[in-house]
């Protein structure tokens, strides 16, 4: 089963500051991740005042600078990972959090 682990960003969470993305430690699991089997993929995602909106459901599509919700919370990168269970995603997840020092969520991928 796959699992996105979602790396949750707070402009307002002054103790995520110390985090520099990239980090050793998030180098370090990343690789530790590839070696036991469970990474998909991983990326981090730059800030959301780069974001384009692309609504295409009438006539013409309309493009829009920003993001799509104005938030002090954001979608700051993610891990994709392949879990026997729940519970193993949710330890490594644990271990995620840790190092890259931010909330996550995690959430299975529908499987159809």
């Amino acid at each position: 089963m796959q699992y996105l682990i979602s790396v949750l960003d707070d402009e307002s969470d002054e103790s995520t500051a110390d985090a520099a993305d990239g980090s050793g430690d998030v180098d370090a699991f990343n690789e530790r991740l590839r070696a036991d089997g469970y990474l998909v993929f991983v990326a981090g995602l730059d800030s959301p005042a780069t974001a384009a909106v692309v609504d295409n459901r009438g006539d013409a599509a309309i493009f829009t600078d920003g993001p799509y919700v104005e938030s002090k919370e954001y979608l700051g990168g993610l891990w994709i990972v392949e879990a026997p269970d729940l519970d193993v995603a949710l330890k490594l997840a644990a271990e995620a959090s840790r190092v890259c020092n931010r909330k996550l969520e995690v959430r299975p991928f529908v499987d159809e």
